[in-house]
């Protein structure tokens, strides 16, 4: 069976002798400290930047296809100035790597999309000169959302180039209740984020104003398969009942109408059977791919989980690759 992993970050030794050089916004530091201790320890930062290592491990696991992505949370946190040129310079480096092996590797460029002409800019140079596969958001920039009107030049140009948006998690932009136990990152506060931000692009009637638009969410949903009952529930009710819920827009479709026909699951980091059954039901296999998230998860727990899960052959063929190959125009 061929094998296509979709969420796979890297990053480059000149990536990281800028970016740890630059300023972060406010808000951010306590986040980026983390994330620059993880980028600076030897173990982790070999498997962010050693592809040929990386290559003979795919080649032991029988993974064919990687698709990779700058490790989150990309130029979000820096100030414009710096974000735009840092984002160019990764996207060169990536359409280089994924020229010099096509095979092998696939690409989604980052973009800042705190400067959403920019933004706009880069996604159409990434799915044109540089022949990239999608972008990745990594959900919130600077506590704003891809449904405030800022952000439209930015999902125009994704609809109109046909970039699926991988929106990865980050820290919560409200991050204080999170700050304790551990609860920043992926323990917890990552899918309440992404989630979060899905929900946002659902409700906020952004998915009728841009409906050929492609989301791609990990860990098999961020939660919100399991919550779509309940949402076209009391959705609905909060539409009939006057005060039941604070202003919103009238939608074209249920909630879930549109998680279906505009969202792409992905498994990276839930190998859990019974979670993947209920995607399955929710969602169907061809709106579900397959996943490590390289390298902070186990690749080969995660192979083995694919090619053992109690699946039919055409369920695992989508997952393993073929949802992948359609979403990202994988070859």
């Amino acid at each position: 069976m061929r094998v296509v992993a979709v969420e796979e970050h890297l990053t480059t030794e000149a990536f990281l002798r800028v970016a740890h050089g630059l300023d972060v916004v406010p808000g951010d530091e306590t986040e980026m400290a983390l994330m620059r201790r993880v980028e600076k320890a030897p173990p982790l930062r070999a498997r962010l930047v050693d592809l040929d290592a990386r290559l003979r491990e795919m080649d032991a696991l029988g993974q064919d296809m990687a698709v990779l992505s700058l490790n989150p949370p990309g130029v979000q946190p820096y100030p414009a100035a710096d974000a735009v040129p840092l984002a160019r310079e990764f996207n060169d480096a990536l359409a280089a790597i994924v020229r010099r092996h096509p095979d092998r590797f696939g690409g989604l460029a980052t973009v800042a999309p705190q400067d959403p002409a920019a933004a706009a800019a880069e996604i159409e140079r990434a799915m044109g000169p540089l022949g990239l596969n999608g972008i990745m958001i990594n959900s919130h920039t600077g506590g704003r959302y891809l449904d405030e009107p800022e952000f439209a030049p930015l999902l125009e140009a994704a609809e109109a180039n046909r970039a699926p948006v991988y929106l990865h998690p980050r820290a919560p932009s409200m991050p204080a209740p999170y700050r304790d136990h551990g609860m920043l990152g992926a323990i917890w506060g990552y899918q309440a984020e992404a989630g979060l931000h899905a929900m946002r692009l659902i409700l906020s009637g952004t998915l009728d104003r841009h409906p050929g638009l492609t989301v791609v969410l990990g860990h098999l949903g961020e939660g919100i398969p399991y919550w779509l009952r309940r949402i076209d529930n009391r959705h609905a009710f909060a539409t009939r009942t006057a005060g039941a819920a604070t202003p919103m827009p009238r939608l074209s479709l249920t909630p879930s109408e549109y998680f279906r026909r505009n969202f792409v699951v992905t498994t990276s980091g839930i190998d859990d059977p019974d979670v993947l059954g209920l995607a399955l039901r929710a969602v169907g296999e061809d709106n579900i791919m397959f996943a490590i998230d390289w390298p902070y998860e186990d690749p080969a727990a995660a192979v083995a989980f694919l090619r053992e899960a109690p699946l039919t052959d055409d369920q695992r063929t989508a997952i393993g690759h073929r949802t992948a190959e359609r979403v990202f125009g994988i070859a």
